[in-house]
Formats: C-alpha cells, structure tokens, sequence
C-alpha cells in the first residue's frame, strides 16, 4: 500500500513516513494519521534525510513477528477503510497505533551484487517486479554452493525519457551482459562480462509466447546480442548461450533496461567517477570536464553509454568504462552514509524493484532477499570485474572490424578458473595462506582414499544419476559401464535431485575396493570420492552423480585449474577508483 493508494500521493513521500519514535528508538512506518498516530506525530523525532534521493520505497515487509498494517481508527475508536486486515479485540494506546517497525535484513542483489538491507513490504515491491518463466533454464542458486547470476542490460528504449537512446527499432537486445560469479565460501566473485559483438551461436530456446510455449531454432555464428529479443527470445535464451559459450550453469537472471541506471543512481545520491580528459559526446550526450563527478540520472546514463570518450572507442572499452561504474556504485550501496539513511535506504528499494525483470526463481522479495543473505558480506575488495576475452573476426574485411571471436587462448583458463571457483582477486596474503593450507591437507587425505586395492568390474555394483552432466548422460554411462568396461551390476536412475557442479561418487567403508575401482574407469579424481561412515548391506549399491563437470563417459575429470589468470586478461576491482581514459 503506497501513498497514492491512500488518496495522498501529492503530499507524502513514503520514505518521509518512516520516523524516529523517541520511546524505542526504532524507525517506524506511520501508516495513517488516526488520533492516535497525530498524538505520536506531535512527539519530537528526527527523520534522517537525503536532498539527493528521488522516489522512496514502500516500507518492509512483514514477519511473523511483525503484525501487517491495520485500519485506521475513527474519532469514536471504530476502524475506517486504509487498508490491512481488522483485528477483535484489545485497545491500549500501543495496540491502537501499531506500527510496522524496520528491521535488518538486506535487499536483493542490485545489478552487480550491491547489498542494501531491509525486509520490505511484500504487498508493494512485490508488484514492482516483472517476472518471466524461462522454461528451466536455470536451477535457481543453492546454499553451500556457487552462485551464479545472469545480469543482462538491454537496448530497449521504453520507459520515459529514453525515446533517444539506443536503436530505435530494438526488441530489447541483450547490450550489456555480465556473469556473475558468487564462490562456494562466499569470499568472493568474479563478474565476467560478454561482449554484445560477440559471434557465437545461440541454441533453440523454448520460449513462452501468448502462454503457449514456442521452440525457437538456433542460430549458428550471429552475435551474442541476438540471443534477447531477436526472433521473440527471452532471457531463458541468453541464459542458455552462456551456459553452452563457458561451460558454466548459470543459476539464475536479473534484467534491467535504461532506466535502472537512472534510477538506481539517483536513488544512491550519485555515483563517483573519474575522467582524465574532458568528454563531449553528442551520440551519448555526455559532456563534462576532465575530473571527479558524481553522476545521477540522465548523466549516469550517458557515462555507461559512450562508445566515442574512451580508448579506442569500442565497445570492449566501453566496458571497462561501465564496470569502473558499477564498481564505484556497489561502494555507494555498501557505504556507511547509504546504510544509515532510510531515504537513501528505501528509495533504493523502490528504484530496484521497479528496474527489475526476473527469473520464478527470483521472482519475490523474499526470494531476493535470501540471494541477498548469501552475497551481503561480500567486501568490494574481493570483486573483480572481467570481460572473456576476444579478438577481432577474421572473417570480416580488415578495414571494418565491427564483430570480435573467442580468444581461446586466454579464455580457456580464465573460464576454467570461474568453473574451478577460483578468485581472480589479491586476497589477502595471510588469508590465502591460510586457505591454500587447509587445501593441501584436505587434498592429502583425499589422495589417500585412492590408495588400496581394486574389485573386479563383475563386481562393481553401482547407481548411475545425472546431476548436471549433458541430456541422456546417465544412460550412455551405463551403457559404456556395462559393454566397455564389464560393469554389469550397475543401474541407470534418470536425473538427481539436485545439481552438482561437480561429479561425486558415494560409497561405503566396506565399497572402497569397488570405489577404487570405478574411478580408474570414469577417471575420477580423489575430491571426487565421498566415503560414508557405516558399512553398507552386501548387494547396496554404491551412487555415481554426474555432475556439470562430466562430458562423456571415459573422458577423464578434475584436470588441475588453473590459480592465476592468463597474462593480459582485462580487469577491474570493485575497491579501486579508476579515471576513464
């Protein structure tokens, strides 16, 4: 329920509702002006401001513990139409006002993984989202494991004031797209972006259209942009892309368009960046002096949007120039003045729901806020923004270079490390050494599960799931196992219950023989072995999940990844200020 909704629109904020109540010394939601609410009104508070902030949030959302809003009570004490649900009984000057009180918490991951906190009211925000179902493209991201979301920023020009932005025909093409990278421990993330000139080929994506679900055939060597909006594409499809492109699941989608950056920087108080030269685009409509800006709004845009101000005036370059942007905006989201101002606080909330297209996966505050929980602690420092790197197309005339390829020399181990959860950031010294300790040892004691006696294939018993691997991967194991390498007690149990990045095998004290055995076969690696700790019964089976990592039967897996990134891979840290050059 927003302040138009009660007829007050015109002369309410929201975020000028959420005062100071000097009794508890809490921020609380005033919802209606009731006798009671004029009497609290009329008490000294303090409500912390922000001149920089536009369009507030509605206020949080409710938990168990925090009742939903009430209607409003008349000059009798009877209850007049505001909205919320009417309660029986009780009637004291506390229970009369009841207030929603804000509690800690922290909003969904904002384009590139800024945490702002707060639980919020699910009534309003909720109806801020769009959300799409993209035909299980994505798993949805899991507890204890990596994460990874797709951010896609597109073309399209709707939204006021964007009539002169962007190709003017546009479906909404997929013209910023970033992958990013969460690790397992939660230390840190790597944000990897695609270039939209990119030529690759898009698979067939099923698509839902008018409520009926359309097969879209792929493409073969067209630009990565095409994956969105060309031939009705959704996101599913541009989820897809980039899947088959690095190998690697991505979890889930967040989709903006122009107006997230407008907002979004508005709603933060501006965002700080750097020029070493002064600028004057007439395509961007960026024009300022070399030296530090803070950039909100229509200038925001305009700085993320130049292809013409910097390096060579490509749109490689023009992605150092935007993740150097959103590198200083996650600092503005993670700052103490952005955290303590509950107008910045919620009209961040307000700006983000309203930007953002998501996944069924994401598509709650709730669901936001967990993703939320999970990125939230996550230091600037440990950040690193990178782009998969590419060279020009050699098919195309040397005098007009417009489309770039894969350069697999270096991508290859980049997109190893990204699938290895290996952090492209300098963490620090002491850390790493603790950690890369504590994976020497654990490493030993798997190497050690490796060594001792081999059963006979006849007497391998094993289950066969698919937990990640290619369609159809548990059935053509199993037959490999069972005409190629004599396992014939062996089962094929369709796919698992939930993904693996990496395949695993599961055995029994008393199976280590049989275990032994079948990683020589599958050629497995020792981290691939997980013992259990009671024997089991003479004819159990033991349990083979495939995960992401497996391609095909024989090949083998867990080949070293590599620790450091190619020399010459592009980067930006999220903790660092850069002037665009």
């Amino acid at each position: 329920m927003d302040a138009q909704s009660r007829g007050r629109a015109d002369e309410i904020d929201p975020a000028d509702q959420w005062v100071l109540n000097p009794r508890t010394g809490n921020y609380e939601l005033q919802l209606g002006r009731s006798a009671a609410q004029q009497r609290f009104a009329s008490a000294p508070r303090r409500t912390r401001r922000s001149s920089t902030s536009t369009a507030a949030p509605a206020p949080a959302a409710p938990s168990p513990a925090v009742p939903k809003p009430r209607r409003g009570e008349g000059p009798a004490g009877g209850r007049r139409g505001v909205g919320g649900r009417s309660r029986k009984g009780g009637g004291g000057p506390g229970r009369r006002k009841r207030l929603l009180t804000v509690t800690g918490g922290t909003l969904a991951f904002l384009l590139v993984g800024g945490g702002v906190g707060s639980y919020l009211y699910y009534q309003h925000l909720n109806g801020n989202l769009n959300v799409i179902d993209t035909g299980g493209a994505g798993g949805g991201f899991k507890k204890d494991q990596p994460i990874n979301v797709l951010v896609i920023g597109t073309d399209k020009r709707s939204g006021k004031g964007n009539e002169g932005y962007g190709d003017a025909e546009s479906v909404g093409h997929a013209d910023t797209t970033i992958l990013f990278h969460v690790s397992k421990d939660r230390s840190n993330a790597t944000a990897l972006s695609i270039p939209r000139d990119l030529i690759t080929d898009i698979p067939s994506c099923p698509t839902k259209i008018d409520g009926s679900v359309k097969e879209i055939p792929g493409t073969r060597g067209t630009r990565f942009n095409n994956s969105l909006g060309q031939e009705g594409r959704d996101p599913g499809c541009t989820m897809r892309t980039v899947k088959q492109l690095t190998g690697i699941d991505v979890d889930n989608f967040m989709m903006v368009d122009f107006n997230a950056v407008k907002n979004l920087s508005t709603a933060v108080g501006g965002v700080p960046v750097c020029l070493a030269k002064d600028v004057n685009d007439r395509d961007s409509k960026l024009n300022l002096k070399a030296g530090e800006h803070r950039l909100e709004g229509e200038q925001a845009l305009a700085f993320v949007r130049t292809r013409h101000s910097f390096g060579n005036e490509s749109d490689l370059d023009r992605i150092k120039t935007q993740q150097q942007f959103l590198g200083s905006m996650m600092r503005e989201m993670k700052s103490k003045e952005t955290l303590t101002s509950p107008k910045k606080f919620f009209s961040l909330a307000e700006a983000a729901t309203k930007s953002l297209t998501v996944d069924q996966g994401l598509g709650s505050i709730g669901k936001l806020t967990a993703l939320a929980g999970e990125l939230k602690d996550i230091n600037p420092k440990n950040v690193t923004f990178t782009t998969l790197p590419v060279v020009d197309n050699p098919n195309e005339p040397a005098n007009r270079k417009a489309t770039v390829v894969v350069n697999s020399a270096q991508a290859d181990p980049l997109l190893q490390m990204i699938r290895g959860d290996v952090s492209l950031t300098e963490v620090e010294k002491k850390e790493q050494a603790a950690k890369d300790a504590a994976e020497a040892d654990a490493k030993s004691k798997q190497d050690a599960l490796l060594q001792g006696n081999r059963a006979p294939a006849g007497d391998v018993r094993v289950d066969v799931y698919n937990g990640g691997g290619p369609p159809g991967a548990a059935s053509t194991t199993l037959t490999w196992l069972q005409n190629t390498k004599g396992v014939y007690k062996s089962g094929n149990h369709g796919n698992a219950s939930a993904r693996l990045a990496a395949t695993q095998l599961e055995y029994a004290p008393n199976q280590a023989d049989q275990a032994r055995a079948l990683a020589d076969m599958m050629g497995l690696p020792a981290s691939a072995l997980k013992p259990g700790a009671v024997d089991a019964a003479a004819r159990t089976p033991m349990k083979l999940t495939l995960g992401s990592d497996f391609k095909e039967p024989g090949t083998p897996l867990g080949a070293a990844v590599p620790q450091q990134a190619p020399e010459g891979v592009q980067r930006v840290e999220a903790d660092k200020a850069v002037c665009a050059k």
